[in-house]
């Protein structure tokens, strides 16, 4: 008997539910949410006109066409200012690579072989021309490698971008930084600053 009262239930239940899901049209004039049947759900937002793909394949092309897709266009100077430091550390190390190595060149050539060799008024022997050929090649290496860093961290930042065009922000939401004050048994009276979420 319970259980065929139960079952009554979940059968009314089931019905009800079942009746309710009509096709329903809601616009408004950013969002609309359109329910053609019971399995496909439509959702148009502002958000679709940021496709994450295309933001992608823009930053891939050519850097910073990503975020003036996403219309940030305030990360311009970051992508460009990154790309032009990095540029600048490259050929300061790469000046460095050729000077040293030429010196180092010149050195074997006059017949200064021996690691503590030098030549007359020069100032560092061959092992020390050795060493800072491969510390200027390494330094260089470096920073062309986090060129590659710099152009890979562009394309993900449009990426995530585009995709975070969706998420609506809670307007309660802040962080505050304010002062504290505690008692604790173990440490007595403290006193600070403490980093306050409200939601």
């Amino acid at each position: 008997m319970k259980n065929l009262i139960i079952l009554s239930i979940l059968a009314l239940l089931f019905t009800t539910a079942l009746h309710a899901q009509n096709k329903v049209v809601v616009e408004n004039e950013s969002d609309s949410l359109i329910t053609e049947s019971q399995d496909t759900v439509l959702l148009k937002s502002y958000a679709t006109r940021y496709n994450p793909r295309k933001a992608l394949l823009y930053a891939a092309i050519a850097p910073g066409l990503g975020q003036i897709y996403n219309k940030k266009y305030w990360k311009l100077p970051l992508v460009y200012g990154g790309f032009v430091g990095i540029g600048m550390a490259i050929n300061f190390y790469n000046g460095l690579y050729t000077k040293y190595k030429r010196d180092l060149f010149a050195n074997l050539e006059d017949g200064y072989v021996n690691d503590s060799d030098r030549r007359p008024g020069d100032t560092y022997t061959t092992k020390s021309y050795r060493v800072a050929v491969d510390r200027s090649k390494r330094s260089r290496d470096f920073w062309i490698i986090m060129m590659g860093a710099m152009y890979i961290l562009q394309i993900v930042d449009a990426h995530v971008d585009a995709h975070l065009k969706e998420f609506d922000l809670n307007p309660q939401l802040h962080v505050s930084i304010e002062p504290m004050m505690e008692q604790n048994y173990m440490l007595g009276k403290q006193s600070g600053f403490s980093l306050v979420f409200r939601f």
